[in-house]
């Protein structure tokens, strides 16, 4: 059991979380309500990693990354090191991959929310934030909590994305992924069924979380 590379990918998965959760959360609530032009043409944009195959995700990024482009020079101007192969570009790579799956629970869950609810809730004079804390909330948590358990999930499974843009370095990019891909080719096949079991525990864990929050309001609506 590759135990660095798996505390590397819950660190790698919690990050992401604390980043992509609150732009899930706005970005969600946006789209949900949002009647702007072209609102089809954005929801297509942010869900484009999940059509988009991992590796040409994974050099779209490593080009943004790399010292030749302009992101990835300013950054090794600034903090004097490559934002490619480090975990810091593993983190960006992490957020933009995982995108859809942070928008599109909260975004059907504010989908929800009937719209007399929200002009009742102004009827009583109360703020924006005061919907959002007492009304919205409550009524969306499920698909914010759902959106989480994805993110943290395909962040700890993801592997082509990951190996593009951090490649395989022990302790900065080396990823509980890329430690089973590595068992397969020494042959260490005792580890990387070990490691996949693990990986297999969480996401089933994952799936049934999610469906059970799925299942929740309708059992409630039932009763």
């Amino acid at each position: 059991m590759d135990w660095s590379a798996l505390q590397l990918s819950f660190k790698l998965a919690l990050w992401t979380l604390v980043l992509l959760l609150p732009l899930g959360l706005i970005l969600g609530r946006w789209l949900a309500w949002s009647n702007v032009r072209g609102h089809a043409f954005i929801q297509a944009i942010l869900a484009l990693p999940l059509v988009l195959p991992p590796t040409v995700l994974g050099f779209y990024l490593l080009s943004m990354f790399s010292a030749q482009s302009t992101i990835g020079g300013y950054y090794q101007q600034l903090f004097g090191k490559s934002l490619a192969f480090s975990f810091e570009g593993l983190l960006i790579a992490s957020v933009v991959f995982n995108i859809p799956f942070a928008v599109q629970p909260v975004q059907r869950a504010f989908e929800t929310i009937s719209r007399d609810i929200r002009d009742a809730a102004a009827c009583c004079g109360l703020s924006r934030w005061q919907q959002f804390k007492t009304i919205e909330f409550p009524l969306v948590w499920p698909g914010i909590l759902g959106a989480a358990v994805l993110v943290f999930a395909h962040t700890l499974g993801e592997f082509g994305v990951v190996l593009m843009v951090g490649g395989n370095i022990p302790d900065e990019t080396r990823t509980i992924a890329i430690s089973i891909y590595d068992s397969v080719q020494s042959f260490d096949n005792n580890a990387a069924s070990i490691m996949s079991a693990v990986l297999l525990l969480i996401s089933v864990c994952a799936i049934a979380m999610v469906f059970y929050l799925s299942d929740s309001p309708r059992q409630t609506t039932h009763y």
